[in-house]
């Protein structure tokens, strides 16, 4: 049997029974269709310039060139989704992300490494990529605070490259991070920034907010003031966009949050960090008691290596982590897209920069990466290699059709 999808333009009626909403991350109505449907099939559809009814035969092979036609549209249908179209605006109901429909939403996407470092992948192509083949719902874009030339140094050079990937995030219908990605804190540079931020992309969809990446600091009472008052500088001229809270303890410690949350403002959630080779399930039993306590909770930053980015790369207890988050909707972000010599960079050194990775390019991170985000060859790939498969049953089809025959 066969589930065929579609996103074909113009007025179809036949094909049109074949193929329903082709946006990724949508429920998808799936009409099911047999071979036997198929097969003696007489497609008729009316041209919207001639207005006149048109009737094509298809017998034998057209037959079968048709079913291999449907089934290309659909793969390429069902990758060329866009997730911040299919989903709008974002809000937080308890603890969960729910779209505009009402329906539970986990994002699930790649930040970019520190862009005063790897500002190369601070691109279009890089970014629309990501979103077509690699399937991401989200991308991290960290704008490195204090290291050398950050944004503390380069202002404007470090605005430039995150404004790049917001708009390229936002032409490509994924949501986009906009990560502070600090350890110490800034309260008038991050208020000055964030109210620049919120002016611009006020009213669009694709937008959060991470107020602090992680910081050292251990008293939420002091994360609490911060927090407030950049809150308050992005709700003047934002007020519906989700907002990622960092939590002491290099975001980790949600528990100490839990008690005492920030209150009085809607969609607000809050920052975890996990490397999964050095965090586990002491980890994950303060994250079951925030949410015990009804605090929202992002994954903004994980790994399966170890705290420090490098390390081996424990897959099994990542595992865990994945059972978990799946079982709590909770959204998550890998780290990161990069091309350092560590475990948890994404791409080899001195990987172009633009997209079009190919499995040689990539890290053993990388592969498990574009493989937990669901993503793999492209469009162009699958299409080709359906029509090289087309092409060796064609050479068979008249010794098939024969052997049938008798």
């Amino acid at each position: 049997m066969i589930h065929a999808i579609s996103c074909l333009p113009g007025r179809l009626p036949v094909l049109s029974r074949l193929f329903g909403s082709c946006s990724r991350g949508s429920a998808v109505e799936s009409v099911p269709v047999t071979l036997s449907d198929l097969l003696p099939m007489h497609v008729s559809f009316e041209s919207d310039s001639l207005r006149s009814g048109i009737t094509i035969n298809l017998p034998g092979m057209k037959q079968f060139l048709a079913i291999i036609l449907f089934i290309s549209v659909s793969t390429v249908c069902a990758i060329a989704g866009r997730p911040a179209d299919t989903h709008g605006q974002l809000r937080v109901e308890g603890t969960h992300i729910v779209d505009r429909n009402g329906q539970k939403a986990a994002l699930k996407g790649i930040s970019l490494g520190w862009h005063n470092w790897w500002s190369q992948f601070y691109n279009p192509s890089a970014i629309e990529y990501l979103s077509r083949n690699w399937h991401i719902s989200v991308i991290r874009a960290a704008m490195g605070i204090e290291a050398e030339d950050g944004y503390l140094e380069n202002p404007e050079e470090a605005e430039k490259l995150v404004t790049t990937v917001i708009d390229a995030a936002i032409a490509n219908g994924i949501y986009v991070i906009i990560d502070w990605h600090a350890h110490d804190m800034y309260t008038e540079k991050a208020e000055a920034f964030f109210t620049r931020m919120a002016e611009r992309y006020a009213g669009i969809p694709n937008i959060l907010y991470e107020i602090y990446n992680e910081p050292t600091c251990k008293s939420w009472n002091l994360l609490k003031a911060y927090s407030v008052r950049i809150i308050e500088s992005i709700r003047r001229y934002d007020d519906k966009n989700l907002i990622i809270v960092g939590t002491p303890g290099w975001s980790r410690d949600v528990d100490i949050v839990a008690d005492d949350p920030i209150g009085g403002y809607d969609n607000i959630m809050y920052a975890l960090h996990f490397y999964a080779a050095s965090h586990k399930a002491e980890l994950r039993e303060k994250v079951e008691y925030a949410l015990n306590k009804d605090l929202p909770i992002f994954v903004s930053e994980c790994s399966p290596s170890e705290e420090t980015g490098d390390g081996e790369l424990d897959k099994k207890e990542f595992s865990l982590w994945a059972k978990f988050l799946k079982q709590h909707g909770i959204s998550f972000v890998l780290w990161g897209l990069y091309d350092k010599g560590e475990s948890s960079a994404m791409l080899k050194y001195e990987t172009d920069p633009n997209g079009n990775w190919s499995a040689s390019q990539l890290t053993e991170m990388g592969y498990y990466s574009r493989r937990l985000m669901g993503g793999g060859p492209g469009a162009t790939e699958i299409i080709f290699s359906i029509i090289g498969v087309s092409f060796l049953i064609i050479l068979v089809f008249p010794l098939i059709r024969k052997i049938l025959a008798k």
